[in-house]
């Protein structure tokens, strides 16, 4: 899953070279899938205050954007994205409160399980670097 994560102190990107990374996706109950592009998207949804600037700020078409988006909202008890339709300057759309919390769990998460990989792959990652020095 290389889309960007705030993981291990980076804030978009990819690490370094000198430092490893973790990307997760949580496979949850009924099929739900939740990773880093998806919680991207709602971040931009609410920097943005719509799906298509969202979208557009990814690199994504209009439709897989909206698709995205309501498959999110489908997948949680609750909506997670709120839109309204706009007249000449475009729709609206904004996380509910339940959006936000996604985010945060999510981001959460993601920090701790980046935390444990660093602490448990030293022996890994020192095997790395010395079968690339030979």
């Amino acid at each position: 899953m290389p889309l960007h994560s705030r993981a291990g102190g980076q804030s978009k990107g990819r690490a370094s070279p000198r430092q490893a990374r973790l990307f997760l996706r949580l496979d949850l109950p009924a099929g739900v899938r939740l990773g880093p592009g998806k919680i991207r998207l709602l971040e931009e949804i609410a920097a943005r205050g719509s799906i298509s600037a969202a979208g557009r700020a990814m690199k994504m078409s209009y439709r897989r954007a909206w698709l995205l988006a309501d498959d999110l909202n489908a997948s949680f008890r609750e909506p997670l994205i709120t839109t309204r339709l706009g007249g000449a300057g475009g729709g609206k759309a904004s996380l509910t409160p339940l959006g936000r919390s996604v985010i945060r769990a999510y981001r959460r998460i993601e920090q701790e399980a980046q935390r444990f990989f660093l602490k448990r792959s030293s022996t890994l990652l020192a095997r790395l670097r010395a079968s690339r020095e030979r």
